[in-house]
């Protein structure tokens, strides 16, 4: 299907008046296909032409105003319209395509009991393969589904729905909202019905994960964010329920249809969690639902305005949560395991602005939903609210809904109700902020006074390396930490003070622009200066040198957890840039990691330990000694979590501590885990942690296919069949890798998370010995595999991409590959990325 390009969307939106849609979809057809009708009228200028868009197995029927349209008109997914009326009736009948890779209407056949379940993913341009419509998103009309089921499945939609005769469900129309906001989720469904506020609420999932829907908690979260939006927004909740369907194999975390928002369901959990787990939930939960506001009642025209979407919802999401619940360190999760994403994307030859430009076609558009459109974006307007101050912020924010409702609007319409709030130049803030791309870098530099026990310090703030005089304004906070003796013979961090710090945009000749807070004039020496403290804005931060003595001296003595995730995230950085050896970064972490409490801070660096340090930026020969650094630090935590004082803490040790076992005494250690069921002093195997302890046996031939099919028998639901999957992929035998890369590159009926299962567990670091030479296949075969739409062409170009092979040769494998035009564009970007990580990774190790 080609593209829509803006150009198009822009022609089209001034000839059409789209009025409503009226669906009927037939979901008795069989595994392969159901059938779709779909009736839209429309005004538009009389005796011009047009097209829809629908992408169906079979055409059947095409009607225009009385007259029968040639099926064979219909080209790559559009079929013309000519000659239109002023006012105009289409009623297209087709046959559909179910999707395996959840775009469009997935379908699902639930391993555990063999029932099948479907679910729509439309976004943001796989509405045609549902119904056909004018997919574009500044083409906004009421959509009325109806949809003929199996007698026992129940049907969820965007509307109010009731069950009538013959298993047909009807639905109210919705609200005036774009195409790919549409839903429809049917099976037999289990689901807990509630209200609040005079909304009803709905929770759905499979039957089979009934037992582990933890609907008291979800609904907790849900009514706390629907309060706290009403006490923020104007505009009471603007549709007519609120229904949350946890739906299989979804492709995103989840997707805000209006009234039937879905989530994937690996968000049901039937293992144990940690709570860093259940805070993302939650902040997910609170981010759809932020969008009821931010997307579906105001929408954004086209595609390069996805920010209005995605980093208004990822903002408001955190907020909510930290605000509402039991959560309240929500944003200290966000500095370590989130923001993380913004940098690093903003760091790549992909990078944008946040409020991009150029998005000329839908295919492009899908490539920006991504790491600065959410985290990046968050965290720029967590810096405008700390500039204009929340009274200023959300009265703009109201304005801007009240003029839009229901409607569609740009960026423009947003800053002028953000300036006509504040009367402050938000435009000109924008320009800084959200049309560059980029890392600022806030450096301290600290100079003696003469008698050298006082001093005085500059900010030093410089521009993106490929911006370097595009200065962004800030506005942190400073705060500044002295040693003291602590109350066991070590020294620990002590807050001496904290203050606001305004950094100007003003370069001078060196591109730099300094600013000499009154704070730190003059006063006695610091032991720790820490910049953006209260994590406010967003740049890199790099310390002084006495500064970065006293963290390696005393960093898990800080008692504010933002601030040591802050600090963390600096050592990170300082490591990704070659400014902090391999070594000093895990003797920082064997240093303090251990007595950490933020199971979220915990969970981070260990994950980065392992993935970024000891696979990536280590050479192999010194791999083991950074994995056995690592191993120690987690069996640190489990001594110190021993008397069950810390569950969470202890459940990210154990998880990281498996996928450390390497050593033969450490496989055996897990073998015996798996006869005991247990991890001495706890926790007991569940499901997840047993398939985490044979992922890693089989990698090392201790486990095989008998011990992989004797679990599944066990555990046969649908992740039971990922994690044998990844253990298949993982054996280290000849046979059973060219068997996974067969199901990789060839088998076009696997799922979209069976083919991403299989990825991840086919290069292990510890044993690449045994798939070096699927390196030069994967980038020969990999443009092919490309064609088989966005999803595949993700798992393929970033899970199977070899990043452990830090090497030369694969660097240049991965340039050639990504020199050939025949690639997609979700395989180049993909592709890509992953190549700009690999030489980052090959510069750190000859560092």
């Amino acid at each position: 299907m080609s593209a829509l390009t803006r150009a198009e969307a822009q022609a089209r939106a001034r000839l059409l008046d789209v009025r409503s849609y009226s669906v009927h979809l037939d979901l008795t057809r069989g595994d392969e296909v159901f059938h779709a009708t779909s009736l839209i009228r429309f005004g538009a200028r009389p005796g011009t032409d047009t097209f829809v868009e629908v992408r169906p197995a079979s055409l059947h029927r095409a009607v225009l105003n009385g007259r029968v349209l040639d099926p064979a008109s219909l080209r790559d997914g559009r079929l013309p319209l000519p000659d239109l009326a002023a006012d105009n009736e289409l009623r297209v009948e087709a046959d559909m395509r179910y999707s395996r890779t959840g775009e469009g209407m997935h379908r699902f056949t639930d391993p555990a009991d063999g029932e099948a379940y479907v679910s729509t993913q439309c976004a943001p341009d796989d509405a045609p393969r549902v119904f056909a419509c004018f997919d574009q998103p500044d083409l906004k009309a009421p959509i009325e589904f109806s949809v003929t089921a199996p007698a026992h499945w129940t049907v969820v939609s965007n509307a109010a729905g009731w069950k009538e005769a013959d298993g047909r469900w009807s639905f109210a129309p919705t609200a005036p909202i774009s195409t790919y906001l549409a839903a429809v989720v049917a099976g037999p469904l289990h689901s807990v019905h509630a209200e609040h506020d005079g909304i009803p609420l709905g929770l759905h999932c499979r039957r089979s994960l009934a037992p582990h829907l933890d609907a008291e908690e979800i609904f907790d979260i849900t009514r706390r964010g629907l309060d706290r939006y009403h006490e923020r927004f104007d505009e009471p909740y603007p549709f007519a329920k609120y229904d949350q369907a946890f739906v299989p194999e979804l492709n995103w975390g989840a997707m805000e249809n209006p009234g039937c928002v879905t989530f994937r369901d690996d968000y049901i959990f039937r293992s144990a969690v940690t709570e860093a787990e259940r805070e993302t939930r939650a902040i997910v939960i609170a981010h759809e639902m932020a969008h009821m506001w931010f997307g579906d009642l105001v929408t954004m025209r086209w595609w390069d305005d996805l920010w209005l979407n995605e980093s208004f919802a990822e903002y408001m999401g955190y907020q909510v949560v930290a605000e509402t619940t039991r959560f309240t360190t929500a944003w200290t999760g966000f500095a370590i395991a989130r923001k993380p994403w913004g940098y690093d994307a903003d760091q790549r030859c992909s990078t944008h602005p946040v409020a991009a430009q150029g998005i000329d076609d839908t295919a492009a558009a899908l490539m920006n939903f991504d790491g600065i459109s959410y985290a990046k974006g968050a965290s720029v307007l967590r810096q405008l609210v700390a500039w204009l101050g929340e009274e200023a912020f959300f009265t703009g924010i109201n304005a801007y809904f009240a003029q839009h409702r229901f409607g569609n609007a740009t960026m423009i319409d947003l800053l002028d109700t953000l300036t006509a709030a504040s009367g402050r130049d938000v435009h000109g803030w924008a320009e800084r902020w959200l049309r560059t791309s980029g890392v600022d870098t806030l450096r301290l530099e600290i100079a003696a006074e003469d008698d050298g026990a006082r001093a005085s310090a500059t900010v030093v703030h410089t521009g993106a390396a490929d911006e370097p005089s595009a200065l962004r304004p800030h506005r942190i906070k400073v705060a500044a930490y002295d040693l003291a003796d602590g109350a066991e013979g070590g020294r620990r961090l002590v807050l001496r003070e904290r203050f606001p710090v305004d950094l100007p945009a003003d370069a001078g000749p060196d591109g730099a622009a300094r600013v000499r807070p009154a704070n730190l004039a003059g006063i006695p020496r610091p032991d720790l200066v820490v910049l953006n403290d209260g994590d406010l804005s967003y740049a890199k931060i790099r310390l002084d040198e006495r500064s970065r003595q006293a963290i390696a001296e005393a960093l898990s003595t800080i008692e504010d957890g933002l601030t040591r995730a802050l600090l963390w995230n600096s050592a990170r950085d300082m490591v990704r840039d070659g400014e902090l050896p391999t070594a000093e970064f895990l003797t920082l972490v064997g240093a303090h990691l251990p007595a950490e409490p933020d199971v979220s801070v915990v969970e981070a660096m260990l994950a980065f330990g392992r993935q970024q340090v000891a696979d990536r930026f280590t050479a192999p020969a010194g791999r083991p000694a950074a994995m056995a650094a690592l191993a120690g630090v987690c069996r640190e935590i489990l001594g110190r979590t021993a008397d069950g004082s810390a569950p969470a803490l202890r459940l990210a040790a154990v998880r990281e501590l498996i996928r450390c076992a390497e050593t033969s005494e450490a496989v055996g250690e897990l073998r015996e885990w798996l006869r005991a069921q247990r991890v001495p002093d706890g926790p007991d195997l569940d499901p997840d942690l047993r398939w985490r302890v044979l992922l890693q046996l089989s990698a090392h031939g201790a486990a095989g296919e008998q011990d992989i099919a004797t679990e599944v028998e066990r555990d046969p639901s649908a992740r039971g069949q990922e994690g044998a999957a990844r253990c298949r992929a993982a054996l280290p035998d000849p046979t059973a890798k060219e068997e996974a890369w067969q199901r990789l590159f060839t088998d076009g009926a696997l799922s979209n998370h069976l083919l991403t299962a299989t990825a991840q567990g086919f290069w292990q670091p510890a044993r690449a010995e045994l798939t070096a030479g699927f390196i030069e296949r994967y980038f020969a075969e990999l443009p092919a595999a490309g064609g088989r739409g966005p999803a595949v062409a993700r798992a393929l170009g970033r899970d199977l991409f070899p990043a452990h092979a830090a090497a030369p040769a694969t660097v240049r494998a991965a340039e050639k590959c990504l020199a050939r035009e025949d690639l997609t564009i979700p395989l180049r970007r993909a592709l890509a990325d992953e190549l700009d990580d690999l030489r980052r990774a090959l510069q750190v190790r000859n560092r």
